[in-house]
């Protein structure tokens, strides 16, 4: 255990040292097709490397993503593609090769030293799916539909760049681009025009105003609170009479010294036992830093981002359990990503938008027609999204459901996905060398399944409000905070889950949600 945990920490430092290190700059004749957010963002980004006056293209997600969908410029598509899909493989000091491959052996001498056939089987034991057979039945089909709806969309991409005067080779570094040419073209609309709607802080009040309404809690920032970061914000969370309930921390922003992605995690937990404990509870994320004195704006996977973590924060906030052992998010893997997922849904209650999603420069809220739109994409993209997802998933699985680990785990990637047909238009959303959930430490691993496995428990737990017409109804938010948000793992998650919703869920409303079907 020694070993992994050395190993995992290393292998997540490695891929900050690449994410750090690398940044393509960019003059203002190279921002063909870039929004102003973008360019803002990547001004700030090129300052704080020593690039005053340039543009730089990072490997953070909030501007590869929209680089990659906004860029005309095809050839540094490529150029940032590739970068961002080689972190943690570039054979220097930072190189993951050899981290992963030692890991994948550790874990396997691990499970059959406790009696296990696999790790698979280990980590599977006490979870919701309980044998890696269970996490194929669910995933399996999925990937199929997936697969389908995928090569239709590329058909449509292909088409749209062939009429764009391309012709070259359809290619990876393509799709996000004509995705949102294609969107543009079918529901006239582009994920640009809403930005100026969702500014930072206002989505940040529609987390807490949805909690509120919800479970009754309610958010006072205290400036007064030391904290880690001048970015770095303390929230003193209070219950419906007043009293303390905890502390929320949130850093917001990205920087250099900063690792990806987006967590929550706590530093203290709430139980009860003896003289009881508040928790203290913290969201990490990595937007895009405005330059001075200007609004941050998210995007709407930005702002699901945001939510999802807050619905992290919530399990660990609203915790009312006796024993710091089963308190808040301490529940199995694949039901931990429930409460996160659920939140996510009411990002686009339309009150939620119209109260919350206020355009930065007039302070008027977003326009019906522009609402509609969004909510009418919602399943757009969903072949794309689903393989990305569902590859990362199974190549997690393949590792670690094997007896044994494979002596070149690169290669073993690769050949399990050409087995499992993986288009070459798509990337893993996470490839090996930098999948920090299943090698950055041990909670994901044989688990990254789980946020598939939980999204089959959202889709029909936010069905249940959607069924009685009302997005808050008291009597349903009450259970949910109950056998949900404030159980933690002091029972069953399936008897949980029943207690809330009357019954088990099928695939099949999150295969609506996902429009697969």
């Amino acid at each position: 255990n020694e070993e992994l945990s050395s190993l995992g920490t290393k292998f997540g430092q490695n891929v900050l040292a690449d994410e750090r290190d690398w940044a393509l700059f960019l003059d203002e004749a190279d921002l063909a097709g870039l929004p102003d957010f973008l360019e803002s963002a990547m001004a700030e980004a090129a300052e704080m490397r020593g690039q005053k006056g340039r543009y730089a293209v990072t490997l953070s997600r909030s501007i590869y993503e929209p680089f990659s969908t906004f860029s005309e410029r095809r050839d540094l598509r490529e150029i940032a593609f590739k970068a961002f899909i080689m972190r943690g493989q570039n054979g220097g000091a930072s190189d993951n090769t050899d981290v992963v491959r030692d890991m994948l052996k550790l874990r396997a001498e691990k499970a059959k030293l406790l009696g296990y056939d696999s790790f698979a089987a280990l980590k599977l034991d006490d979870t919701m799916a309980k044998t890696p057979k269970a996490v194929h039945e669910l995933l399996d089909p999925v990937w199929e539909k997936a697969l389908e709806k995928a090569a239709a969309d590329q058909k449509e991409l292909e088409r749209l760049a062939a009429e764009a005067g391309s012709n070259e080779k359809f290619a990876a570094w393509d799709w996000r681009f004509y995705q949102e040419k294609l969107r543009a073209e079918k529901f006239a609309f582009d994920e640009a025009e809403l930005k100026p709607y969702l500014q930072l802080e206002r989505v940040i009040e529609a987390c807490f105003d949805v909690a509120t309404k919800l479970f009754g809690i309610t958010f006072e920032e205290k400036k007064g609170i030391t904290v880690w970061h001048p970015d770095a914000r303390a929230f003193v969370v209070k219950n419906a009479d007043g009293s303390e309930r905890g502390l929320f921390l949130a850093d917001y922003f990205a920087r250099p010294s900063k690792r990806s992605g987006a967590w929550m995690s706590a530093l203290k937990s709430g139980y009860k036992l003896g003289h009881g404990s508040k928790p203290v509870i913290y969201n990490i994320m990595n937007f895009a830093k405005p330059p001075a004195g200007e609004a941050a704006l998210l995007s709407v996977d930005e702002a699901k981002t945001l939510f999802h973590e807050f619905g992290h924060a919530l399990h660990g906030m609203l915790t009312d359990v006796t024993w710091p052992s089963v308190s808040g998010t301490s529940v199995s893997r694949d039901f931990v990503e429930l409460p996160s997922q659920l939140y996510e849904h009411w990002l686009t209650v339309p009150a939620v938008l119209e109260k919350h999603a206020l355009h930065v420069k007039t302070g008027k809220p977003m326009p019906k027609a522009l609402l509609d739109k969004m909510l009418a994409t919602r399943t757009f993209g969903a072949g794309f999204a689903t393989v990305e997802f569902t590859a990362s998933a199974l190549i997690d699985m393949a590792y670690h459901a094997r007896p044994d680990a494979p002596a070149e785990p690169l290669r073993f990637e690769a050949e399990t996905l050409e087995k499992l047909h993986m288009p070459d238009t798509i990337a893993m959303r996470h490839r090996t060398p930098h999948f920090g959930h299943v090698f950055a430490g041990d909670g994901y691993s044989a688990g990254y399944y789980s946020y598939m496995w939980s999204e089959v428990l959202d889709a029909d737990a936010f069905s249940a409000f959607e069924e009685t017409g009302d997005a808050f109804n008291p009597e349903l938010a009450e259970r949910l905070r109950k056998n949900i948000y404030a159980a933690g793992g002091s029972k069953d998650p399936e008897e949980l889950y029943t207690a809330f919703r009357g019954k088990m869920p099928s695939p099949e409303a999150m295969m609506v949600k996902r429009g697969l079907v």
